[in-house]
């Protein structure tokens, strides 16, 4: 089996490592590996050889976490849908002090930076993403899914689509021919077209499909469409859809778009290759996430984008969710001479499984009891450093795989992992038992993401804090919740920091309900990261290609955009909902003059 087919195999587990598996552990089953990074690397082993998931000979860390679109209404495609396009609106640029540093005297349209979109593709030949003459203002499209073509250098799947093949195909009469990729869910294109999106150079334009003699015919792009950084490059990585293997381990519904934490890095580390130092900054964009992890930027992915997040010239931007209104999450504190705490889960008919994750506190060691529906009960479990206990119910069809560790490594803190099949209907109780120093102490518990769920599961009292999903809460990232521009109103679905630990996060907020997308108006807190994302490209060709601030890295350009964010005199900051503030570009500008 060559290294391209042990990676799309689904006869392999993926493995995100930080040391040589094959040499620690023994594995003599190790198809293939791959560099992340100097730190990680992802081994990719056959599954015939290796005990099931569910067992603990894996570490948690180790098992890639799978990530949804962060997009309002479900997973269904956004290019199915047609609605009776409305005028451009740019209430979202215009709230987030964008507009008004496109023009004189700043001009700052993203020229001269890159602009990294990492999600469902892009559709090349759509006028949004082409120059005035027509050309692409694409440089590269790795397009994990399609294996016709040359993978990108040091890369070992996928197909690469550099600017010159695209400009080759958009002269030909059949473009896919030349350059067989596009975007066929709309989710990456609505982010492009937000971040960097421009029709304002098309007037002159003329032989480009969808425009007739300088003028745009296609219906499905309002006229004078125009993005924050209308003038950026752009970068795609198209993300090849997760493993069966994965979906069905973490109990994913059918219709469910995910993508694998591996995959991810990966991508992260193809945009990070066109940074040209003090010469071509990068801005990288997430509007992707899970709620799977501590809440406390520790997993693999906030690791790498921490590192990556440093360079110089170089910015990430994640969203931070859709799942502050889910009532996922659950907080317990023991009180004062008391161990014990009840949480109460509702489930749905027609789930055929989900998982939950429990985060302990260092300080304490957490046990659990679970009464079903029916009222059968699992008594206290013995969780030991590391293990894994499965149980089935004698009079319902419920199986409960429990996966336990004293000390997770990334975090030192105490996980469980719970992994319910066919969970009966109805309320479910657990009794979480504190062992040692229960007093004050603090444990959280997540359900995966509302796209992930078969049928509705919830807590029956809920924690709308420390909400936002990963990658939100990696230290060196700009993280950016969402809110309303037609009202100022925070958006009810948006997630909510802080970190688990207490860290501030979010950075900003910015506009993410009812933005102008090229499928009309469209919520989730995705174009909250697009429009940020923009904004950073924005600053970047100032202080890099203009060479103002030519050092400039995300911490320094989230430190900039901070000071300029706009904040009400009743809120405190740094705010749950709010982060620092509001963006505002022009505000960052003015405040440079004080």
């Amino acid at each position: 089996m060559t290294c391209q087919e042990a990676i799309l195999s689904q006869r392999t587990y993926d493995y995100i490592t930080d040391f040589p598996v094959e040499e620690t552990l023994g594995i003599d089953s190790v198809l293939c590996q791959e560099a992340v990074n100097d730190r990680f690397q992802v081994i990719y082993v056959d599954n015939g050889a290796l005990p099931s998931l569910e067992t603990s000979f894996y570490e948690y860390q180790g098992i890639p976490k799978l990530y949804g679109l962060m997009q309002v209404g479900g997973d269904a495609p956004l290019i199915a849908q047609n609605p009776a396009q409305p005028p451009f609106d740019p209430a979202a640029l215009i709230a987030s002090g964008i507009s008004q540093v496109q023009g004189p005297p700043l001009n700052l349209t993203g020229f001269g930076t890159l602009v990294c979109l990492i999600d469902t593709g892009i559709d090349y030949e759509n006028p949004l993403f082409r120059d005035e003459l027509g050309n692409t203002r694409i440089e590269a499209i790795w397009d994990q899914t399609q294996q016709s073509g040359t993978p990108p250098e040091g890369f070992l799947y996928g197909s690469e689509y550099t600017k010159e093949r695209i400009n080759l195909a958009l002269r030909s009469e059949n473009p896919r021919e030349i350059v067989p990729t596009t975007d066929d869910h709309g989710h990456g294109n609505a982010l492009a077209s937000v971040a960097v999106g421009n029709l304002a150079g098309m007037g002159n334009a003329s032989g480009i499909a969808g425009v007739e003699a300088g003028v745009l015919t296609s219906p499905a792009i309002p006229a004078g469409f125009r993005g924050a950084a209308p003038e950026a490059g752009i970068v795609v990585v198209k993300l090849k859809p997760a493993k069966e293997y994965l979906r069905n381990y973490y109990l994913l519904p059918e219709q469910a778009v995910a993508y694998q934490e591996n995959d991810i890095m990966l991508a992260v580390k193809y945009c990070e290759q066109f940074l040209k130092l003090f010469q071509r900054p990068i801005v990288i964009c997430l509007g992707i996430g899970t709620s799977m992890g501590n809440h406390a930027g520790t997993s693999p992915l906030s690791a790498y984008l921490n590192q990556v997040a440093l360079r110089r010239g170089c910015v990430v931007v994640v969203c931070g969710g859709n799942e502050g209104n889910g009532a996922g999450h659950f907080r317990g504190n023991f009180s004062e001479g008391n161990g014990t705490r009840e949480v109460e889960l509702r489930v749905a008919e027609g789930n055929g499984g989900f998982c939950m994750q429990l985060w302990g506190r260092r300080t304490n060691v957490l046990n659990v009891e679970i009464r079903s529906p029916g009222g059968e009960t699992i008594p206290p479990i013995p969780l030991g450093l590391r293990q894994s206990i499965t149980f089935s119910f004698v009079y319902e069809r419920t199986r409960i795989t429990i996966y336990s560790t004293l000390v997770e490594p990334t975090s030192g803190e105490e996980l469980i992992f719970f992994r319910f099949v066919d969970p009966t209907p109805g309320i479910w109780t657990l009794r979480i038992l504190g062992q040692a120093d229960a007093a004050g102490g603090v444990f959280d518990l997540w359900l995966p993401l509302l796209q992930f769920q078969q049928s509705p599961v919830y807590f029956l009292s809920p924690n709308p804090d420390v909400t936002l999903t990963e990658p939100a809460m990696a230290a060196e990232v700009i993280s950016v919740s969402a809110y309303q521009p037609a009202n100022g109103s925070f958006f009810i679905d948006s997630g909510r920091g802080f970190s688990r630990n207490g860290a501030p996060r979010p950075d900003l907020t910015a506009p993410g309900a009812d933005v102008s997308t090229l499928y009309g108006k469209q919520s989730g807190s995705g174009y909250a990261a697009a429009l940020t994302a923009g904004a950073a490209a924005q600053f970047l060709q100032w202080a890099v290609t203009e060479g103002n601030q030519i050092f400039a890295e995300s911490r320094m350009v989230k430190g900039y955009l901070i000071r300029g964010a706009r904040r009400e005199p009743d809120v405190t900051y740094p705010s749950k909902e709010w982060g620092y503030g509001k963006l505002d570009l022009a505000g960052t500008f003015t405040s440079l003059r004080s």
